[in-house]
């Protein structure tokens, strides 16, 4: 059967008192658009890192047009792709800066003065008690470490 003592919580996952579970779950529920924000981050970088990458491929393979004799075709990816920008005046690396300065640090400060003030400063709170509620008592799958 599920144990749902939260008193069975480390410090860290405990829910302050006199916090109520509509709380718990709004905060919840902002750290989990949050950790999509994160995610999308991560796409962000691999974008601008998967670009670069390509970018100086190109650079290696218009030398070796060049030295196969196609000058033109050389030319053509030369003038017309190679650091050419990604969306007008823009590289990669200044989206992804962009995005950290617009949206990315101001979510991270917002989520981060939420928990604070909300939760106590709580990370995964909402989380903790789902693994409290759920845990199946003296299984040892189902410790609270």
């Amino acid at each position: 059967m599920p144990d749902s003592n939260p008193s069975s919580f480390d410090d860290a996952h405990r829910r302050p008192d006199g916090v109520d579970d509509a709380t718990v779950a709004a905060v919840g529920r902002v750290s989990e658009a949050w950790e999509y924000t994160a995610r999308a981050r991560g796409h962000l970088y691999a974008f601008h890192q998967l670009t670069g990458s390509a970018d100086r491929i190109l650079h290696d393979a218009v030398d070796m047009l060049r030295r196969a004799g196609h000058r033109d075709a050389a030319r053509l990816l030369e003038t017309e792709i190679a650091g050419r920008n990604v969306i007008p005046g823009h590289w990669t690396f200044q989206i992804v800066e962009g995005y950290d300065r617009t949206y990315y640090q101001p979510f991270a400060d917002a989520e981060q003065r939420l928990r604070d003030d909300l939760v106590g400063g709580r990370r995964h709170l909402y989380e903790a008690e789902m693994k409290q509620r759920l845990r199946t008592r003296g299984h040892p799958d189902h410790t609270l470490d």
